[in-house]
């Protein structure tokens, strides 16, 4: 696939559509009456903007595996991280409204006997502080974990288990009470963000709104880096690693840069999510979370950015929609349409778009160059 350009007319439209969901979609819900036929609910708001986080999460994913050729199957992990930071401002707003009206410590902490605020939990009651912890502790572990990796030369389906085994990891030490993070109830019944009542409609319309202009800005910022020289060198490791390296470019320092800029994306999509859905728990950084969210990249379209992002939004729209229609067959009705895309969509949806629109698009007279985001390219050999 060629790179991304920000201001090629995928982009456009695109962020196009981001501007305008972020507008009309609150107003649609705070201003339009209950009766009117264009009213959406609390409850859509919520279940689309929940989507724009998954959307985030999968276009951090496709920036690491559809440009830099690294398959993560722990991306789940900074997308949980993110989220528990996010909870834990949103637990130190409680207070004294909780069930034990402790003013100091999470109704958690009370109920096991916990004296003391833990160390971890420091500084928390500041949102500037939480937002930093956002980017950093996701952004922190990556930079470290992708250093060791990429510096010992773990490639391929090796490097796709470690990360696998880094989220079960995390699984298994946050269902721990002695962590200080919930255990296996995790955190939850958050009152308010930024002193607005996060039951209220126009916080959850806001937060929305914040989910799309997170994803606009993501998007911006990889479309960005693949489409700069940085990003073509990327490319080249994707497609020939050893290539890249002979020429003597340090594919380790190109590796950690993009890796760590993913996860700080995945983790700013965790933070989202986690005042929409209310409640953040261990389950989060289940491995499956992970490969789904690899589902969801590759059903859109590995390499496109736009195309994860409309994965992510198909498949969990699918998921809401056979659920409640095929409750009893949903999951056989999932599991065939990620095995059709697979055999006969190796490109994704937007791969297939590609081909359809080459195909309509007259043939340049002979002697004419055609631009290189004209061209149809190969799709990325999968590690």
């Amino acid at each position: 696939m060629p790179s991304q350009s920000i201001l090629s007319g995928r982009g456009l439209v695109f962020l196009g559509l981001l501007a305008a969901a972020a507008v009309l979609v609150p107003v649609l819900s705070l201003a339009v009456p209950p009766a009117s036929p264009f009213y959406l609910s609390t409850y859509a708001v919520t279940l689309v903007g929940k989507y724009m986080c998954y959307a985030l999460l999968a276009l951090a994913l496709d920036l690491v595996w559809g440009y830099c050729g690294i398959l993560s199957l722990g991306h789940g992990a900074f997308f949980a991280l993110g989220g528990y930071a996010m909870g834990m401002y949103l637990m130190r707003q409680i207070g004294a409204r909780g069930t034990y009206a402790n003013p100091d410590l999470p109704d958690f902490m009370v109920f096991l006997n916990w004296h003391d605020l833990p160390v971890t939990w420091w500084g928390f009651s500041s949102f500037g502080y939480a937002m930093a912890m956002v980017l950093l502790v996701p952004g922190l572990l990556a930079l470290v974990f992708g250093y060791f990796a990429f510096r010992s030369r773990v490639t391929g389906v090796y490097l796709s288990i470690i990360t696998q085994a880094l989220t079960y990891a995390l699984l298994l030490a946050f269902f721990r009470n002695e962590m200080g993070f919930g255990g296996n109830n995790g955190l939850t019944d958050f009152k308010d963000i930024l002193g607005f009542d996060i039951q209220s409609g126009g916080t959850r319309a806001a937060l929305f709104s914040a989910s799309c202009v997170a994803l606009a800005l993501g998007y911006i910022i990889a479309a960005a880096v693949t489409s700069s020289k940085f990003g073509q060198v990327t490319i080249a490791i994707r497609d020939a690693e050893s290539r890249t390296r002979f020429l003597g470019y340090r594919v380790e320092h190109y590796k950690a840069v993009v890796f760590t800029l993913s996860a700080m994306m995945a983790g700013v999509a965790g933070a989202l999510y986690v005042p929409q859905v209310g409640i953040i728990n261990p389950g989060e950084f289940a491995p499956a979370n992970s490969i789904e969210a690899v589902i969801w990249v590759a059903v859109g379209g590995r390499g496109t950015l736009v195309g994860a992002a409309l994965g992510a939004v198909l498949v969990n729209w699918g998921k809401t929609f056979f659920t409640g229609a095929f409750p009893e067959y949903w999951l056989f009705l999932l599991g065939g349409l990620f095995v059709v895309v697979t055999l006969f969509l190796p490109q994704g949806i937007l791969g297939l778009v590609d081909r359809l629109t080459a195909r309509r698009r007259p043939e340049p007279p002979a002697g004419h160059p055609v631009a290189p985001e004209e061209q149809i390219l190969p799709a990325p050999v999968a590690e």
